[in-house]
């Protein structure tokens, strides 16, 4: 089993920065893929980034491409996503996901194992 829990997020003012951070416990992830989701209220769980399990290959959803950057530190276990220039439509709660072994993927049911989430409230 991997337990995973995202923190940094909070309130911001549109034009903001955030660094969302999301540990794993339990087993390694350094053989996964891993990605982050959003949700806001209302809508369905969406895509924002994913990266390979050695960390050369990223992938985002076009509405945060050039803004969002997805990296990992696999010594710690650790995920991150630095978001800037947050828009108000980005509020929502952030998801981080462990995916399946040695597989990337934008789709939400390719991942096995999921966080709490963790709110990110942009204002405007």
């Amino acid at each position: 089993q991997v337990q995973l829990v995202e923190s940094g997020g909070g309130l911001v003012q549109a034009g903001g920065s955030l660094r969302l951070s999301c540990v794993a416990s339990g087993r390694t992830i350094s053989n996964r893929g891993m990605g982050w989701f959003r949700q806001a209220p209302g809508k369905e769980r969406e895509f924002v980034a994913t990266i390979t399990w050695s960390g050369g290959t990223t992938y985002y959803a076009d509405s945060v491409k050039g803004r969002f950057t997805i990296s990992r530190d696999n010594s710690k276990n650790t995920v991150y996503l630095q978001m800037n220039s947050l828009k108000p439509e980005e509020t929502a709660l952030y998801y981080c996901a462990a995916g399946r072994l040695y597989s990337t993927s934008g789709a939400a049911n390719a991942y096995d194992y999921w966080g709490q989430g963790t709110q990110v409230t942009v204002s405007s």
